[in-house]
């Protein structure tokens, strides 16, 4: 595969979604707006219940916005890999696609960075929002930690995408991934409450959810202006999660789609 290929490739699949979400622009604004609704909500509720309750010793709002969006924009990233594959077994395209020649992975992750693109922009948004209704920023915000920290949910997010790719080919079923996260895994992340006051059985099974670790320290680095040092239990469990989710990721999903070519079911939905 020629890798000096892919920036092109990336943005021709860009630049094809922005279009796309141009013309359908109606999609975005009414997302905006449920935005602004969510956060709206979210400052009259912890106003509601008052400033004596500092989950992690944070004010709430900040807490419940850092959670919400980070958990939200993860969530977004995870379901545009299977949408992917949705799209093109719904046209009959995932055929022609995974045999053209760059890798079938590859192709999956490029078509998916439009979904991470418009997560990101609103992640941003919702944060920056979120923080305008408080009247003012985070005053020690470390901000090479909180990249270090996006990059590495960002390696975990295209390795759950991808399990959930393979799982959408092999069986149909890659929206029950997004079900699971959608459905039980935000409570057990702490997304709208800490961690620390579930029971102990709970919250020990927090750990083993990558996403638990990137809102606890996203939160610390962000609200708290956390250094390295006080940041390295939960970078190493990212780090820990990224080095062995990816590649079964990537494994499980030439894995299906092998299975699949063999099988003839590549194209069914």
């Amino acid at each position: 595969m020629n890798l000096s290929a892919i920036p092109d490739k990336l943005f021709a699949i860009l630049r094809r979604d922005l279009l796309t979400a141009v013309r359908y622009r109606a999609g975005f604004f009414l997302a905006t707006a449920g935005t602004l609704v969510e956060l709206a909500a979210f400052y009259y509720l912890s106003r509601s219940i008052g400033p004596a309750f500092r989950p992690d010793g944070m004010s709430y709002f900040p807490f419940l916005v850092v959670g919400t969006g980070m958990y939200t924009f993860l969530l977004l990233a995870i379901r545009g890999f299977v949408r992917v594959v949705q799209d093109a077994q719904q046209s009959g395209t995932l055929e022609v696609l995974m045999t053209c020649s760059t890798s079938a992975p590859t192709i999956v992750i490029l078509s998916a960075a439009s979904a991470l693109v418009v997560g990101m922009v609103q992640f941003i948004l919702y944060l920056g929002l979120g923080f305008f209704l408080m009247g003012t920023p985070p005053p020690a915000a470390n901000l090479p930690a909180c990249l270090l920290i996006f990059g590495l949910s960002l390696v975990i997010v295209v390795a759950i995408g991808m399990i959930a790719a393979a799982l959408q080919i092999a069986i149909q079923k890659g929206s029950a991934v997004l079900w699971l996260f959608g459905s039980g895994a935000w409570f057990l992340t702490g997304t709208l409450f800490p961690v620390t006051t579930l029971p102990a059985p709970l919250r020990n099974l927090s750990t083993f959810i990558p996403l638990t670790h990137s809102l606890t320290a996203m939160r610390m680095a962000l609200l708290e202006g956390a250094d390295i040092s006080s940041l390295a239990p939960e970078i190493r469990f990212l780090c820990l999660f990224a080095v062995i989710l990816l590649p079964l990721g990537l494994w499980m999903f030439s894995f299906a789609l092998g299975r699949a070519r063999l099988m003839g079911t590549l194209s069914f939905y």
